[in-house]
């Protein structure tokens, strides 16, 4: 019998989370949810679901539930997700979030704390480390192929004009880069950050965000709104004392530079995948994979406790603005 899936939130990432349940033949799409009645209509007449208008409702009068997607917005993309998503947990639904996981650490913390409490599964599409290339370079980490961990560089941009927020481009675009980095670093311990305003900007949409890791590595994240397109979305750079490897836009390159030969290692669209739209596919594969296999709660991938590191990181590189001083995450 495959999983009955809710989907909360049916804008645009809703429903590019409700097509790949559609063509997953582990979930159905059983119930769908909006406070707009025209998106929750529509997108139970387009997937064959029940609408409802509040989770309340859904969880009272609608279908049993084996997981649900929130991917409600809000301020800075993630102002929307604590109510709907300590409902979905209270009632003992495993929920993949959208990022960021709150805007506000306090709503963050306890939606960690109620999932771990009720050993529930709690996860965030954190899905630029689902990808074959992200997990190729994270298999050379572990098997020692860079040796000891030197230094990584991040570089994370797309053009975005949104004005919402002052932090609206730290709070929502880089949950994935810093997540990104202690993937294959490590938890992060401290920060020092700059950031600059684009021209005609009333925010701050570009960063550059030092960093130190618990493991000693050091890093740097330059990030922006006012850059991508032609210039690319990512790339991820990451140095050891044997070896260092370019993983590049996500999931199209990853080469492997040895430190003691020209034999370089170059490999594009492993595993067939090449783009960015289709990293959610991988991602909610592998959520809907560790449901089914019974995952315990805190071996959840890219889980809720994860999501919330980033977020803090985030939070002490905006000090580090205020105060110009290194700031402990």
């Amino acid at each position: 019998m495959p999983l009955r899936i809710a989907i909360v939130g049916m804008g645009n990432i809703g429903n590019v989370h409700a097509k790949v349940y559609q063509e997953l033949p582990e979930t159905e799409i059983v119930a769908v949810c909006d406070i707009l009645r025209e998106k929750a209509d529509k997108a139970a007449a387009d997937y064959g679901a029940r609408a409802f208008y509040s989770v309340r409702e859904m969880l009272e009068s609608g279908p049993a539930l084996d997981a649900a997607s929130m991917c409600t917005a809000g301020v800075e993309n993630g102002g929307d997700h604590h109510t709907p998503t300590m409902e979905l947990l209270a009632a003992g639904i495993p929920t993949l979030g959208e990022k960021p996981i709150s805007n506000e650490i306090p709503k963050a913390e306890e939606m960690v704390a109620l999932a771990r409490d009720r050993g529930i599964p709690y996860a965030v599409n954190l899905n630029h480390r689902f990808t074959p290339a992200a997990l190729r370079a994270k298999e050379w980490v572990g098997n020692g192929r860079l040796g000891q961990l030197h230094m990584i560089n991040m570089r994370m941009w797309i053009p975005n004009p949104n004005e919402s927020s002052p932090w609206f481009h730290l709070r929502a675009l880089h949950p994935h880069s810093i997540d990104v980095m202690r993937y294959f670093c490590g938890d992060i311990k401290a920060v020092c950050a700059f950031l600059s305003r684009g021209k005609g900007r009333t925010i701050w949409s570009n960063a550059q965000i030092g960093m130190e890791f618990e493991s000693g590595v050091i890093g740097n994240l330059v990030g922006s709104y006012d850059a991508g397109g032609s210039f690319g979305l990512e790339s991820c750079d990451v140095a050891g004392s044997d070896g260092r490897f370019v993983l590049e836009d996500a999931c199209e390159h990853l080469t492997f530079y040895p430190r003691q030969s020209r034999e370089v290692e170059r490999y594009d669209y492993l595993g067939g995948m090449m783009s960015f739209g289709e990293t959610f596919k991988s991602r909610i594969a592998y959520w809907v994979k560790q449901l089914l296999e019974k995952t315990p709660p805190d071996r959840i991938e890219a889980s809720g406790l994860e999501a919330l590191k980033a977020q803090r990181v985030i939070e002490a590189a905006i000090r580090s603005f205020h105060s110009r001083k290194v700031e402990e995450v």
